[in-house]
């Protein structure tokens, strides 16, 4: 690909990563734009950026001490790491600009896209699913819980993103099975969201994730997080 000035635009995966390790990431992860085809309307890489072929996938870990918190020190810490990753995406974005090439940032609070009902579909919002696109970018699998586990650092990852033009090498998703045997986490549910494994129950989730405290609505429930055998890595395979 060559620019205005016709010079050669020279971008490789190995670059991406480094870049973004560099930028505070622990994992980086590349996805091809054309393997969210099956997403949602509104919630694929080319809805937000034309010619979208490549989706970096950055990953930063929470501490391991944020499940033995209450609910609202936990979203506390929460709230930090999600900041803190919606900066590391628009710095990489600017990185990647600065090469050439077109990029555009996707924040920790990005893609809202779940498996759910039609009924239940009408609710979502966001960009593209950033769960999904760290388990098509080889940093993990999405487990019963809904959670991308990853097999160093287990459910307690926070993700951001950012869209390019520029044509990387993706990596490879990850074939390895998580909750075989395990139903933990449906049986620990409260509001039974986890019980149909083909269709989240968003809603359900919601109405015991958070509850309403002094005319505001607070973290209430994180109990599929913290009750996985898997939730500090050493996924089985």
């Amino acid at each position: 690909m060559k620019n205005k000035d016709n010079k050669t635009r020279e971008l490789t995966s190995e670059t991406v990563k480094e870049i973004g390790q560099i930028a505070g990431a622990d994992i980086v992860g590349i996805a091809a734009a054309h393997e969210f085809s099956s997403a949602p309307e509104g919630f694929r890489p080319f809805d937000y950026l034309d010619e979208c072929l490549s989706v970096v996938v950055l990953g930063c870990s929470f501490p391991k001490e944020a499940l033995l918190k209450t609910p609202k020190e936990y979203k506390v810490m929460r709230d930090e790491i999600t900041i803190k990753m919606s900066n590391l995406a628009k710095d990489v974005m600017q990185q990647i600009k600065r090469k050439g090439f077109k990029a555009k940032s996707i924040s920790s609070t990005g893609g809202k896209w779940v498996e759910c009902n039609q009924n239940e579909s009408k609710d979502l919002f966001g960009y593209i699913s950033l769960k999904h696109a760290a388990e098509l970018a080889g940093l993990g699998v999405i487990g019963r819980n809904y959670l991308l586990t990853n097999a160093e650092y287990g459910n307690l990852l926070w993700f951001s993103s950012v869209l390019t033009n520029a044509d990387l090498i993706p990596d490879k998703k990850v074939q390895n099975t998580i909750c075989d045997g395990c139903n933990k986490c449906v049986v620990a549910c409260p509001s039974k969201a986890l019980d149909n494994p083909s269709s989240f129950g968003k809603k359900d989730c919601s109405s015991a994730m958070y509850k309403m405290v002094d005319g505001k609505w607070e973290l209430n429930c994180f109990l599929c997080r913290k009750i996985c055998p898997n939730r500090f890595g050493k996924i089985n395979s």
